[in-house]
């Protein structure tokens, strides 16, 4: 049994090997944790639960009934159920689901996710963007990976910006949904550069063919 500290609030979590960092808790969640800023009126999604950490503690913070939890593992389900009676949650949510197929609410105010960074993109680009449409105008997402440069172009490409704060080798990503649709992609001539732009100006006003 793992006991923690965190945010003034003591946890007790049962775990084994069968889920993420069985011996103590991660410190990218740590990181993690330490960037969310909870609001009275949260409804909190925690995506990739593990032992339930998370979501745990987002409950303490806030209540039984403003958090979901979620995990494709049925042992990481079983050990948060475990670890939500044990820290006097017994009606906490918890529920088995590949990213988001078995989640019907489309209402959340913040999700937060330490995806499995160490495998191919794909999940990745399941959470982002199924996020942005699961969260209400304002909303935030925020990951945690041990990788910058893809996560921060897909966060800004889904979000339309996203600041990254990196903390011991870890990135921590915060996005929050500020329109109802993804951005539109820029076409190619408003994607060229002011400077290209002017030019491209110049030479038609000179009777230049482009």
């Amino acid at each position: 049994m793992i006991t923690v500290e965190i945010q003034e609030i003591a946890l007790k979590l049962e775990t084994d090997s069968r889920v993420f960092s069985p011996s103590h808790v991660d410190a990218g969640t740590l990181a993690m944790l330490a960037r969310m800023e909870w609001e009275a009126d949260d409804k909190v999604l925690d995506l990739g639960c593990g032992c339930g950490v998370v979501g745990i503690l987002a409950a303490k913070k806030l209540t039984e009934a403003q958090v979901l939890l979620c995990d494709i593992c049925p042992a990481a389900v079983e050990l948060s159920r475990v670890n939500a009676a044990l820290n006097d949650l017994p009606n906490l949510r918890i529920l088995q689901s590949d990213v988001y197929s078995n989640i019907d609410e489309h209402d959340f105010t913040a999700i937060l996710s330490n995806p499995p960074y160490h495998a191919d993109f794909s999940v990745a680009k399941r959470i982002i963007e199924g996020g942005f449409q699961r969260l209400v105008l304002g909303g935030r997402i925020l990951m945690v990976t041990k990788r910058r440069d893809w996560y921060e172009k897909k966060l800004t490409a889904v979000f339309g910006g996203v600041s990254v704060r990196e903390t011991g080798g870890y990135y921590v990503f915060l996005a929050q949904k500020r329109t109802a649709t993804i951005p539109a992609r820029k076409n190619k001539q408003q994607a060229l550069s002011r400077k290209l732009q002017r030019k491209a100006a110049a030479r038609r006003t000179a009777g230049f063919r482009i």
